[in-house]
């Protein structure tokens, strides 16, 4: 499970990072997300309708899944446009950065995720996993794109934290109800929003000229999107856990570097594929360390 996720996560970037090129970022997240929640409402149907039954008799649920659905579409905004900034690889770079919030976050709402943190070979892992991070994005070639760089920047830092509090509350909500039922609900109440943001801004009208090829390969990406980083995300929150999840997500670089460099046509120095590998090394550290505990 764990391995599949990074190797599936590490083929997202790229995916997003060529549809964040050909969209406009609201049209590109309505459309996506519309098409992952219609497919999770779909498995609901066919196999969780009891969830929805529970569901219903706990408004405090609702209350939870629509706040995680607004959290969801602005961490969505500013990861796409962060995405359109800088680079496939970057971007999964990035999300180390969102490993230390989490991890405080975490720590301070759930005993055990306090009892992971507090571990030394956790710790050890971190650091060499941030290390690791911080050579890679002070090595990034951002000739000629410094500003926009900067603002990519700026827009990942954003989403990492606001991710980091939507899954305290997945963690808390997953306890209770199916991580296909969550996703079914933030998927479609993130794509909803979007749907309203473009029809009121009249940028839903650019897809009248878009090829409907690319509005294919749109909604089999979103599809293919929500359901490695919305539900197989929230599967592994609910079982082990939020410290864990983050770990496993900065483990996606060398998938993604590989992936971007085969359909992208991007680049990694040699200093940057070695940060890459100090990422990978802290990360598998720290997990080890989790097992234990």
């Amino acid at each position: 499970m764990y391995a599949s996720y990074v190797v599936l996560l590490g083929s997202c970037f790229p995916i997003m990072r060529y549809a964040s090129i050909h969209f406009d970022t609201v049209n590109n997240n309505a459309i996506r997300f519309l098409a992952g929640g219609i497919l999770f409402l779909i498995m609901v149907i066919a196999k969780y309708r009891n969830e929805v039954s529970k569901l219903l008799a706990e408004p405090v649920m609702i209350v939870k899944l629509l706040l995680i659905g607004v959290l969801m579409t602005v961490n969505m905004y500013f990861f796409m446009n962060g995405m359109q900034l800088t680079t496939a690889l970057t971007g999964s770079i990035f999300s180390i950065l969102g490993m230390p919030v989490a991890t405080i976050m975490a720590s301070i709402f759930f005993a055990d995720e306090r009892k992971k943190a507090a571990n030394p070979r956790f710790i050890i892992g971190c650091l060499l996993s941030i290390a690791g991070s911080f050579l890679f994005i002070f090595n990034a070639d951002t000739t000629g794109h410094s500003e926009n760089f900067v603002l990519g920047s700026a827009f990942w830092v954003l989403a990492i934290t606001i991710a980091a509090m939507q899954n305290l509350l997945v963690k808390n909500l997953a306890k209770d109800l199916h991580p296909v039922v969550i996703s079914a609900a933030t998927a479609t109440i993130a794509g909803l929003i979007y749907l309203f943001i473009a029809t009121a801004t009249g940028k839903i009208q650019e897809l009248s000229t878009t090829p409907d090829s690319l509005i294919i390969f749109l909604i089999m990406a979103g599809m293919f999107g929500m359901l490695v980083g919305m539900l197989m995300a929230f599967y592994i929150i609910r079982k082990s856990g939020v410290i864990t999840f983050n770990m496993l997500q900065i483990m996606a670089p060398l998938s993604t570097a590989i992936i971007a460099y085969i359909t992208l046509g991007e680049t990694i120095s040699t200093i940057q594929a070695f940060g890459a590998a100090i990422v990978v090394v802290g990360c598998t550290h720290s997990l080890k360390a989790n097992r234990v505990n």
